[in-house]
């Protein structure tokens, strides 16, 4: 590296920033920025058909659009495999590859003479949506980032463990944990009007409609609920987001939804998420799968009461035991949501001091300077 120049990494295996839904996103959108405010040329390459917008540049952080099929299987690591090319050309000094699906190719990121940051999201081959192919490819990326990047971080203790049991590897391996930014908390009176909804009125179901976050089984325990209590008809269950595919899955889920009565918003970033986080009742996450899941990082920042599944990373949070519902129990999670219901509305002052994004960046930034 020249003396004096500033580190260039390049980062690849997110769809894009800024306003790009999926909770990778959402930790590149949090993180380069600042990354970027501390010296560091941080160029991002996004799928050009996940944004629209012109940017080239966005908060410091450079962006570079590339072309890829829309195709689940083939997506990500097309555009990855396009993106370290582009990265050799852009000369970089780190490649920073996002999950275990795109750290397949980090042996190629290695074999053109940059440097290797993967940061290990989670095991994604647990998720529900891939078929035997795509799972067995997934471990591979998975083996291929542990084993051969210069440096890999896992945002949970559990994936730690992951790398440290299957792979043997403890060298150059960083816990380092999602963020979350501070809270704005607000009204939105207007846009509540327009979902039919009530502050303290609701509660909120938020992420991507995917078969592992399991938000079937939050809309069949709601509807139980409702069934046993005809005459609180103005409790309504929210949920905020949408699919990247419009698959068999997402297309059940949007109709049991109707069916019973569920108020879907779509994908919503901003004033208006930052309204629905303000005034829910309680926020549940019913996910089987998960790395470190932001949006109850979220929801915990503006202490709101939440409701969540018995899975590993959720209980890696450390959350009151009463908040948690054996996954995939619907009984069990009916019961908490009527717990929680109730109650008054209140609040609850979680510790979130290990989740701030600007010390999160600075350990990235060591790591970056370590290499080089």
């Amino acid at each position: 590296m020249t003396s004096g120049r500033k580190i260039r990494v390049v980062v690849t295996g997110t769809r894009g920033i800024p306003n790009v839904m999926g909770g990778v996103e959402t930790h590149c959108e949090e993180l380069f920025p600042r990354v970027a405010r501390m010296g560091i040329d941080v160029t991002l390459v996004r799928r050009s058909h996940y944004v629209h917008d012109g940017l080239a540049e966005w908060n410091g952080v450079k962006l570079v659009d590339i072309n890829a099929p829309r195709k689940k299987a083939f997506e990500a690591i097309i555009h990855t495999w396009r993106a370290i090319f582009r990265a050799k050309r852009l000369h970089a000094d780190v490649v920073h590859i996002q999950a275990i699906g795109p750290a397949l190719l980090t042996p190629l990121a290695r074999l053109l003479g940059m440097k290797v940051v993967f940061t290990h999201h989670g095991p994604d081959y647990d998720r529900d949506k891939w078929g035997l192919l795509a799972k067995a490819m997934l471990r591979l990326g998975e083996r291929l980032g542990c084993t051969c990047a210069n440096e890999v971080v896992v945002i949970s203790e559990v994936i730690g463990n992951i790398v440290r049991c299957k792979y043997g590897r403890t060298q150059g391996v960083h816990l380092i944990y999602n963020g979350v930014p501070r809270p704005e908390v607000c009204d939105a009176p207007g846009y509540f009007a327009e979902l039919g909804i009530a502050r303290g009125k609701y509660v909120l179901g938020m992420s991507r409609f995917v078969p592992e976050k399991r938000l079937h089984d939050l809309v069949h325990a709601f509807a139980q609920w409702q069934h046993c209590h005809p005459g609180r008809s103005d409790m309504k269950l929210v949920l905020a987001g949408d699919s990247d595919f419009d698959d068999g899955y997402s297309r059940e889920l949007k109709k049991l939804a109707r069916d019973n009565g569920v108020v879907m918003t779509g994908f919503v970033k901003g004033r208006k998420l930052h309204a629905l986080l303000s005034g829910c009742l309680c926020y549940c996450l019913p996910s089987s799968h998960e790395g470190l899941p932001i949006a109850l990082l979220e929801a915990m920042s503006y202490r709101v009461p939440v409701v969540v599944s018995n899975i590993p990373a959720n209980l890696e949070v450390g959350l009151s035991p009463h908040v948690y519902f054996p996954v995939g129990d619907i009984d069990a999670l009916a019961a908490k949501l009527d717990s929680v219901i109730s109650q008054p509305v209140h609040h609850v002052d979680y510790d979130m001091t290990k989740y701030d994004w600007d010390k999160i960046a600075a350990q990235y930034v060591d790591i970056y300077r370590s290499l080089l």
